[in-house]
């Protein structure tokens, strides 16, 4: 069987994904202060839902001078900055031999000296040697997933910690992940086709044993009063703040990233304004 997955010769940007009804600006300027602000970021969704998409209009923020490793079963992202350093996984020849496994690529993307490093998925055993990285001092990655919910996202992760044959105690697992990521961005592919984020979720700290989350962003189904003025045909609303402040603040400021204090205050969206591949902001999201 052969598949054949064609991307645009030109990248999504950002702002072709307000186009399509994706986020909202205010949503994306948000994730460009994340990714600029160095937090490890986890993009999670089903099949065919435009994680790739995502990640690579994402990683366009990351700035030009930074050293980018990528690691991917097959090349997919497309990252305009000068640095970047791609590594792909190899199957084994017809003898049984030669075969290069993503987690192998993951220990050697270390020694490498990357500022970031990018996984296209995580699927397997190379989810603890992300998870590693991330908690010595590698910020700024980012990696996808397949769940269908932010929570399902963090019990994914939990399963496949466990199949590197190593005995953890799932407490110390759920304590890495929480550890490693800041951001989990969830996405959702609606049943007239359409792609949407539908969750900008902080991963907060372990709590019992529990890995804490809160929503920065949801998109959540219109309401009887939404339903009455005409919005039936809109299975989720457009993102909207929830109003709680990330704990993750001071990690972005001290890697010169300040949000307004009225970010988080208003529903009100900005206008959208240009967002290229060398690694310009949105204009008034963050100093």
């Amino acid at each position: 069987t052969l598949t054949i997955r064609k991307f645009s010769r030109d990248p999504y940007t950002m702002n072709d994904l307000i186009t399509f009804g994706s986020l909202t600006p205010k949503a994306a300027q948000f994730l460009a202060a994340c990714v600029k602000g160095k937090l490890n970021i986890l993009i999670s969704g089903g099949t065919g839902t435009g994680k790739t998409t995502t990640l690579n209009a994402m990683s366009a923020f990351i700035p030009g001078e930074e050293r980018i490793v990528t690691i991917e079963d097959a090349a997919e992202l497309q990252l305009q900055q000068e640095h970047v350093i791609t590594l792909e996984s190899r199957p084994s020849n017809i003898e049984g031999q030669g075969e290069i496994r993503i987690r192998e690529l993951v220990r050697n993307a270390l020694r490498m000296r990357p500022d970031r490093i990018i996984v296209g998925e995580v699927r397997g055993a190379e989810t603890l040697d992300m998870l590693q990285a991330m908690n010595t001092g590698h910020e700024g990655s980012l990696t996808t997933i397949h769940a269908n919910s932010p929570r399902d996202a963090l019990s994914r992760l939990e399963t496949l910690v466990l199949t590197a044959g190593i005995e953890l105690p799932l407490r110390a697992i759920r304590e890495q992940v929480s550890s490693a990521f800041d951001l989990l961005v969830q996405i959702t592919r609606l049943v007239d086709g359409s792609r949407k984020i539908s969750h900008i979720t902080e991963v907060l700290r372990m709590e019992s044993e529990t890995v804490t989350m809160q929503d920065i962003f949801v998109s959540k189904p219109p309401d009887e009063e939404q339903a009455a003025e005409g919005r039936t045909h809109r299975l989720l609303m457009p993102l909207q703040c929830t109003g709680l402040k990330p704990h993750f603040q001071e990690k972005m400021a001290a890697n010169g990233v300040v949000l307004q204090p009225s970010f988080f205050a208003s529903d009100d969206d900005a206008p959208a304004v240009g967002v290229g591949y060398n690694g310009s902001q949105f204009k008034g999201a963050f100093q």
